[in-house]
């Protein structure tokens, strides 16, 4: 198999240490947002690892992703503080202003949208993270300020 999508690069620094795996998918994983089919088939081939192996480690961990993801990643928590505090309502508000019925990819790949259990801030409740910064107290008044500030110049005027 050939390196068609440039993960080669990725990989020479890697030796080959099968134990560097975790590392690599997320290097991968960084670069180009998401763990293609075929960037896995080349990590199983140059670090002589199974398949089946490398795909368990991509699809275990629910940092990786097997499909494209936004730019800006936004996790909502819906964990027991952040729900009776009214996380719902943001996470609704969120997807009404990226225009999504349910969490996942904006079109033009800008956001990606995940409800998640618990960010660990409950005494900030209600939570949302974008990328790695934290906004808490949360009112459906503040999400599309916020939101605003992560889209991307040549699109937020669309």
């Amino acid at each position: 198999m050939t390196d068609h999508i440039g993960v080669g690069g990725l990989l020479a620094g890697w030796e080959g240490r099968a134990d560097n795996l975790i590392p690599v998918l997320q290097e991968i994983q960084s670069e180009f947002r998401y763990l293609p089919e075929e960037a896995l088939r080349e990590v199983s081939r140059r670090f002589r690892i199974p398949l089946t192996r490398v795909f368990h480690v991509a699809t275990f961990y629910n940092s990786f992703s097997l499909e494209p993801r936004g730019r800006n990643q936004v996790r909502v928590c819906q964990g027991t503080a952040c729900h009776v505090r009214g996380s719902q309502r943001v996470l609704d508000k969120v997807l009404r202003e990226l225009n999504l019925t349910t969490s996942g990819t904006t079109p033009d790949f800008e956001f990606s949208v995940e409800p998640v259990r618990c960010l660990g801030c409950c005494a900030l409740a209600p939570v949302m993270q974008v990328g790695h910064r934290t906004y808490g107290h949360l009112i459906q008044s503040r999400v599309p300020k916020i939101l605003r500030s992560y889209r991307h110049p040549a699109l937020a005027a669309v």
